[in-house]
């Protein structure tokens, strides 16, 4: 992938004013409508130590890496609208993902527009965020709220980031892990300090599982039927900056038992953070998502929504289909999609989506699905001979290279003879030959 350069018109910046910290973040992105913008709220934060404990905790997360790839600078990104902000992103290794949630109490201002950007998060700032004390006051401006600031000194800086392709597909895909995922414990602030106290040392390798014995929970290394499955345990770690200031921590686990994810709740906000299988295997990107990408989405959806829809904005599915009389199927494949075009977010509490378009070009996702535009090239080079189709059962055979994969399909249950369905059992998507075969039988 080409780099991609950040043209922020500044650099985030934090200074104080009468007792009063001025936080002023730079911001960036793609979509030229948003990249225009010159700021998306101006306010004040009703609780800045806590916010700047949950700020520092996401900087912590996008500077690190669990895996091969080295860490690296990837500034989060953040929605505004609907009297909401949420602040998020991915580890360099694409394995942990996290997002604050800032509700409507967290923050007294005005939304002047609604989108999603990048913002700016470096060193002195974040040096100056961990310097916030308790009963400090402190403003916030995502963007330049005052045209007046930009003055004839002002130096564009520019950072040119190499965007791995994973990166961009995990922030797509992630939010449907965050679907399949249901709540499996909560901790009061004693129990959460209990079980971190139990949190083994060192970069552990094994499998780890949070289990309940007594009231009270723990780290082990056994399962049990309720226990929670944790894989790379250590990258919990990431969360001890706000353990003493957490209310209560939630646990869940997908339906597989695969992921997990910690949501840390303090009131006016809550910070999600949402684990892979291993540290060494990060999220699948187009993986999950393919499942749903078997029919072609209309551009002309996506411009009709995005011109309904704003920043953070609840996505009523059932709502939608009722109003637009779209079908309640085609309903559900579209939500999936536009999920995996980063155009809809995941509330895991009230277990809804969200509006929030990525701040990367719509074809520079599109491009980011090998397995998608191989199967359609499996299709376009009649390479797909379909054996046997009947209800919910379709068998066929596949061509490949120097070699005929066998593809069944029956109802739930799909199989191929490829190496790739071999080594993963479908833990890491369907393969191009399965995904060829089910967008033929659709």
């Amino acid at each position: 992938m080409n780099d991609l350069l950040y043209k922020y018109q500044s650099v985030s910046t934090i200074s104080k004013t009468k007792g009063i910290n001025n936080l002023v973040m730079a911001h960036q992105t793609e979509i030229e409508e948003v990249n225009n913008i010159p700021c998306f709220f101006w306010g004040s934060l009703t609780e800045p130590y806590i916010t700047a404990k949950c700020w520092s905790t996401i900087a912590k997360v996008v500077r690190s890496s669990f895996g091969p790839i080295p860490p690296s600078l990837r500034d989060p990104i953040v929605s505004a609208g609907a009297e909401r902000m949420r602040f998020e992103g991915f580890s360099s290794c694409n394995g942990v993902y996290v997002r604050l949630d800032m509700k409507p109490e967290a923050i007294d201002g005005e939304f002047i527009a609604s989108g999603t950007t990048n913002v700016d998060f470096n060193e002195p700032m974040l040096n100056a965020l961990n310097a916030i004390q308790k009963n400090e006051k402190v403003t916030l401006a995502v963007g330049q709220h005052d045209v007046q600031v930009i003055t004839t000194k002002a130096k564009v800086v520019e950072k040119k980031v190499t965007l791995p392709p994973r990166w961009i597909k995990g922030l797509t895909s992630v939010q449907l892990y965050l679907a399949d995922m249901d709540k499996k414990f909560e901790l009061n602030k004693i129990q959460t300090i209990q079980l971190f106290q139990t949190l083994p040392k060192g970069n552990v390798k094994g499998e780890f599982h949070i289990t309940k014995r007594a009231g009270k929970f723990m780290f082990s290394t056994l399962e049990t039927p309720d226990s929670v499955r944790i894989g790379g345990v250590h990258r919990l770690r990431l969360l001890e900056g706000i353990l003493p200031i957490v209310d209560k921590i939630y646990f869940y686990e997908s339906s597989d038992k695969e992921t997990c994810a910690a949501v840390c709740e303090f009131g006016k906000m809550q910070l999600l953070m949402a684990f892979s299988p291993d540290a060494y295997r990060g999220f699948s990107g187009e993986g999950k998502a393919l499942e749903n990408m078997t029919e072609n989405l209309p551009i002309e959806w996506v411009y009709g929504l995005n011109s309904l829809l704003k920043s953070n904005e609840s996505f009523d599915p059932t709502m939608l289909s009722i109003e637009n009389d779209i079908d309640f199927g085609t309903m559900e494949n579209l939500t999936a999609s536009l999920s995996s075009m980063g155009l809809l977010g995941y509330d895991i509490e009230n277990r809804n989506h969200f509006y929030r378009r990525l701040p990367f070009k719509t074809e520079r996702i599109l491009s980011l699905n090998p397995r998608l535009k191989n199967a359609k090239k499996l299709i376009d080079n009649e390479d797909i001979q379909i054996i046997t189709k009947r209800h919910n059962y379709i068998e066929a055979n596949v061509k490949g290279t120097g070699v005929t994969h066998r593809v069944i399909l029956d109802g739930e249950n799909q199989h191929c003879t490829c190496d790739w369905f071999t080594t993963y059992q479908g833990k890491r998507g369907i393969c191009k030959h399965i995904l060829g075969v089910k967008m033929m039988g659709e």
